[in-house]
């Protein structure tokens, strides 16, 4: 799959901090069948790449990504873990060449007119606006939408289940991401039935 074809599996991409790695598995599990398979898990933890590895192995209908890549070192370690596509909070020249390097294909975190020119001018056609909604939301979307036709986002940051429809109705956004389906009460209490069913509705907002 290419990253368009990624950005549109799932409405939402949960963005996932692991700070269990025996809560991996029954959280992608219960993510995928509550109906997002697209999964964003982040190395934000010592538990990432671990987690990236055993996702990949015991859940093989999820299609992993791993973000918060700030390194580029991280993208050849994220690909042998099972990732197929990395995410990160900004753009720079080590992580433009590690991406091409490992072929891992990225979608770089942009905040301003100026940085997504750069972007695209590197060949970045999928975004991440972020942090979406200090970086003025909706209206920052529809704004750009007419000078920059031609790119896609995936806004991220300050988004919830509630404001989610709002970003999707945007004619440049492909898909959302959120922390808001893997909620740290329902890790820590391992109630992959509320983490079910928070997948259930998100998926519904396509």
């Amino acid at each position: 799959m290419n990253l368009l074809e990624i950005m549109r599996a799932s409405p939402v991409i949960p963005v996932i901090a692991i700070d269990d790695i025996r809560h991996a598995v029954p959280m992608a599990q219960a993510l995928v069948d509550g109906g997002i398979r697209v999964l964003e898990v982040t190395l934000r933890t010592r538990h990432g790449l671990a987690a990236i590895r055993a996702i990949a192995e015991q859940v093989p209908d999820a299609i992993l990504g791993v973000g918060t890549l700030t390194r580029a070192e991280d993208f050849a370690a994220a690909r042998d873990a099972g990732a197929v596509f990395g995410v990160s909070p900004g753009l720079t020249s080590d992580l433009i060449q590690a991406s091409r390097a490992s072929g891992l294909p990225l979608l770089p975190g942009v905040m301003t007119p100026s940085e997504v020119m750069a972007a695209r001018e590197a060949g970045f056609f999928q975004l991440k606006l972020f942090p979406a909604v200090p970086a003025g939301g909706v209206g920052m979307l529809n704004a750009i939408s007419g000078p920059l036709p031609d790119v896609l986002f995936c806004p991220t940051g300050g988004i919830s289940q509630e404001t989610a429809p709002q970003f999707l109705a945007c004619k440049n956004v492909a898909c959302v991401g959120g922390s808001w389906l893997t909620p740290k009460e329902l890790l820590a209490a391992s109630n992959w039935d509320g983490i079910r069913t928070l997948a259930k509705a998100a998926a519904g907002l396509r």
